[in-house]
């Protein structure tokens, strides 16, 4: 009987889920990839989140199974029916796997979900940590109803509330092409406090949780906090631009609709990854800065 460690992994394609497949494979670990299309490779398995259930037995003998499903929130503006699949995109996926990992009982493996920090929602001047309750936006809303769909397991879920992932193809890629054009400066005032994480530590975080066995909420957010205009200018400052034009908060409601703007760039909320810290977890990037500054070296 082989003793390998093994993790099953929906939403593998992604930029966090490409990401975790690569690290895992570096360090001799078996990858099951959900896929929903016919397999090409042996590591793959169909499955069809939402028009029928997952065989039990594809999770039977894993580690963990990590769902990282949902369609992405930085694709703008979200009409109606886009804000329908953002919600679609995560909770079909997310109770399939909630229901075959239940249906194994004490042989379930960890059970480790996406969910965002956008939980929060806009709670200017607070600190929040896991014990914090659920805010008032649209992301806010959705998440608390994402992270509902997987307790469908049972006990024992680890949440992943993630912050925007500091990368080129994350939360920077709009930014950098403004930046580079001349045109970014503060959104809405620029004071609010943005959630950061840089994509080595989300991925350092999520092996972390599944080889300690945390569960219940876990914030994946940097350690430092950091405001929109702390990042606007350390990107600007990387890419030798100015960070001058201003974008008020009416605007960007107009422009990106009001569920976008204020759950995106006008959010304000200090998030601290209480859980990652208390369970001994040192961050590569300790600073917004020194995650920006990664990610445009690369």
């Amino acid at each position: 009987m082989s003793t390998t460690p093994r993790i099953v992994i929906g939403g593998a394609s992604g930029l966090v889920g490409s990401a975790l497949v690569e690290a895992l494979r570096a360090d001799g670990v078996d990858v099951t990839r959900l896929v929903r299309r016919r397999p090409e490779a042996a590591d793959e398995v169909e499955w069809r989140p939402g028009d029928r259930p997952l065989d039990p037995a594809v999770l039977s003998g894993a580690q963990a199974v990590v769902n990282l499903n949902g369609a992405s929130i930085g694709r703008l503006p979200w009409g109606r029916r886009y804000r329908d699949e953002l919600r679609t995109s995560r909770l079909a996926p997310t109770a399939t796997i909630a229901a075959a990992v239940s249906e194994l009982g004490a042989d379930a493996p960890h059970f480790v979900s996406a969910s965002a920090v956008g939980f929060y929602g806009d709670r200017p001047r607070e600190v929040l940590t896991e014990a914090a309750g659920q805010g008032s936006t649209f992301l806010a809303d959705l998440s608390a109803e994402w992270e509902s769909a997987a307790l469908g397991a049972g006990p024992g879920v680890a949440f992943l509330r993630t912050a925007p992932i500091i990368h080129r193809n994350g939360v920077l890629k709009p930014l950098v092409l403004l930046t580079k054009l001349g045109l970014s400066g503060p959104l809405g005032g620029g004071a609010q406090v943005w959630p950061w994480i840089s994509l080595t530590d989300e991925v350092r975080a999520i092996r972390h949780i599944i080889d300690r066995g945390l569960t219940g909420p876990v914030n994946l957010t940097g350690p430092a906090p950091a405001t929109a205009n702390d990042i606007g200018r350390a990107i600007a400052a990387e890419l030798h631009r100015p960070y001058l034009l201003p974008a008020p908060a009416w605007a960007l409601r107009l422009g990106l609709g009001r569920d976008a703007a204020d759950s995106l760039l006008l959010s304000d909320a200090d998030v601290r990854p209480a859980a990652l810290l208390d369970s001994g977890f040192e961050f590569t990037h300790e600073t917004a800065a020194e995650a920006v500054r990664a990610a445009l070296a690369s």
